[in-house]
């Protein structure tokens, strides 16, 4: 083949390619017509199975926890920390007061104290951090007068962490969950 040959056939192709074009990408569809609605939940589902009752205290609004049988996720907000610290912040103090009046008006409910960490750090170091965060948690509301027996820890260290993520979503990654335990 020669040189001219070969330029024809590249245009050629590169022509069929451009005129031809990528095929158009599917529509998204509208979220008022799916099944979970534009909210992402299905609103006709509250106090059903999947989710809690909105007017709980310590929910921050509707759809706010999730119900997984025999635990609530979500229904009170987590307590955020500072990076490789486990110090309870004063700003985050309200959120575990308000685990507190929660547990006063649901008194057969307990909860489970989830420490979590970002990304950085070995397993290993994680895994104590996230205890120790998940204790200073505990060590609060009991000062607070809830009883031990109505608490749990549990360390998840950076297994749900973003690897690699960005500063804001590793400051979301630094925290303990307040899991409200049914039974």
């Amino acid at each position: 083949m020669n040189l001219f040959t070969k330029k024809l056939c590249f245009v050629a192709i590169a022509s069929a390619v451009v005129l031809t074009g990528c095929s158009k990408k599917p529509r998204r569809p509208d979220p008022s017509s799916t099944v979970l609605g534009p909210s992402g939940i299905n609103p006709t589902d509250v106090n059903g199975t999947g989710l809690v009752d909105p007017t709980a205290a310590g929910l921050g609004g509707p759809n706010a926890g999730i119900d997984e049988g025999d635990k609530i996720r979500g229904l009170l907000q987590p307590v955020y920390f500072d990076f490789d610290k486990s110090g309870i912040k004063p700003s985050e103090r309200a959120k575990l007061e308000e685990a507190k009046k929660y547990l006063g008006e649901h008194p057969e409910q307990r909860l489970l104290l989830e420490g979590h960490c970002d990304w950085k750090g070995t397993s290993e170091y994680n895994l104590g951090l996230g205890d120790r965060r998940a204790g200073a948690a505990k060590q609060y509301l009991s000062t607070l007068g809830v009883p031990a027996e109505k608490l749990e820890t549990l360390s998840k260290g950076n297994l749900d962490a973003v690897e690699k993520a960005d500063e804001a979503t590793m400051a979301k990654d630094r925290r303990v969950e307040l899991v409200v335990l049914k039974k």
